[in-house]
């Protein structure tokens, strides 16, 4: 049982008053949650409407795909869920990607990529090479919740001391910007950016989001990968490109194939 949510943050409500299009009243913060998703699924299971937001001052039990563990201590990141009901929507996490993706470029200034099918990377200050910043978990609503997909967010933002096996990976905002960010309105942002996009999806499709998604993808094209087709044993290409449906192509020796799902390893 979820317990009750917490009154917004004085500055979180005030972040979110800037946007009219958004629906305080929709939005539900918990200081401490196992999982953002695990609580906006049994919200969506009572009727929570569509556009229902969880957000968590911290996760004990947050995860990203394929059962990985995500790091959420308190207050260093943004973890939030939406509840979006109605017929399933393919490109769901690259839709995602792009609020994200538009939401840090426009609150902080950083040139954050996408990464298929769910990862936003930058370049930090302190490292040469590019770490993860975000992710997105989309996962379908129960059954008894009716027709619908949950988005879970997760975003690094302050600095932190990451686990180890992230320790060369990751990376919070505050480390690319080199100041202290913005974190409610980076989050009111991102809501504003979500909601927009699917506006524009309900009128004129799926076309412009992709445009937008390869925009902000440099990766998704001509990029070496590798991934597990099921046969044990490891295949390879170049990045060509996404599809109609958000599948991820890639140029195996002149013939394209689609991937869409595990792992896709980059570098290949």
């Amino acid at each position: 049982m979820t317990v009750a949510a917490a009154p917004l943050s004085a500055d979180l409500a005030a972040a979110i008053a800037t946007h009219p299009e958004l629906d305080a009243a929709r939005i539900y913060f918990y200081p401490v949650l196992a999982s953002t998703n695990d609580t906006a699924a049994e919200l969506a299971a009572s009727g929570a409407r569509d556009g229902t937001v969880v957000i968590a001052g911290r996760q004990t039990a947050g995860r990203g795909r394929l059962g990985r563990a995500w790091h959420s201590p308190d207050r260093v990141g943004l973890y939030l869920s939406v509840v979006l009901r109605g017929p399933h929507l393919p490109a769901v996490t690259l839709l995602a990607g792009v609020a994200v993706a538009e939401a840090i470029r426009e609150t902080t200034g950083v040139a954050v990529d996408l990464k298929w099918p769910n990862d936003l990377v930058a370049a930090p200050r302190s490292a040469s090479s590019w770490r993860k910043l975000a992710g997105i978990l989309t996962e379908a609503l129960p059954p008894e919740a009716g027709e619908g997909a949950i988005v879970g967010i997760g975003v690094n933002v302050g600095v932190t001391a990451f686990p180890s096996e992230l320790a060369e990976t990751a990376a919070a905002l505050d480390q690319c910007v080199g100041e202290p960010v913005d974190q409610p309105a980076l989050c009111a942002r991102l809501l504003a950016r979500l909601a927009g996009w699917r506006r524009r999806i309900a009128s004129s499709g799926t076309a412009p989001l992709l445009e937008r998604w390869r925009e902000l993808s440099p990766s998704s094209r001509g990029a070496a990968v590798a991934w597990d087709d099921g046969t044990g044993s490891p295949r390879h290409g170049v990045t060509a490109g996404i599809d109609a449906t958000g599948a991820l192509l890639v140029d195996v020796g002149g013939t394209v194939e689609r991937i869409v799902g595990g792992e896709v390893r980059w570098g290949g």
